[in-house]
């Protein structure tokens, strides 16, 4: 890993570390460790909440799997129509074990109670990632 322009100052050191060990099992080592390297004083910041409440406090919890977690955030994610997160986070559930065919149906559910554009828009970033991965 390329050394941070600027060393994590967590709230709490354990969570952050925990939440950093299942960020990178998830999202993937490179992503997450290219991430903390390029943040600046002020992306710290956002670096720092992100591992430490997101992955370290929720994505720590035992309430529910991985998996399941996955595919709520592809639920919400394509419903909000947020495409760059939503592709690193179909990467992630791949990961976590989602299959295709349930990433479709989370899709399908999206585009029934979100609108067709934001399921036609996760179908296309799932197309594009599936590629990518060669699923």
């Amino acid at each position: 890993m390329a050394k941070p322009k600027v060393k994590p100052k967590p709230a709490n050191p354990k969570v952050f570390k925990k939440g950093l060990e299942i960020r990178k099992a998830v999202l993937g080592k490179e992503y997450v460790e290219n991430s903390l390297a390029n943040a600046d004083d002020f992306m710290m910041a956002f670096q720092e909440i992100t591992t430490e409440y997101c992955w370290g406090y929720v994505w720590g919890r035992d309430g529910i799997s991985k998996k399941t977690r996955s595919m709520l955030n592809l639920a919400m994610l394509a419903a909000l129509n947020r495409g760059p997160e939503l592709k690193l986070h179909i990467n992630g559930a791949l990961t976590n074990g989602v299959t295709k065919e349930e990433m479709k149906e989370i899709f399908l559910q999206v585009g029934i109670y979100c609108g067709i554009p934001a399921c036609l828009d996760a179908f296309k970033t799932a197309k594009d990632v599936f590629k990518e991965r060669g699923v």
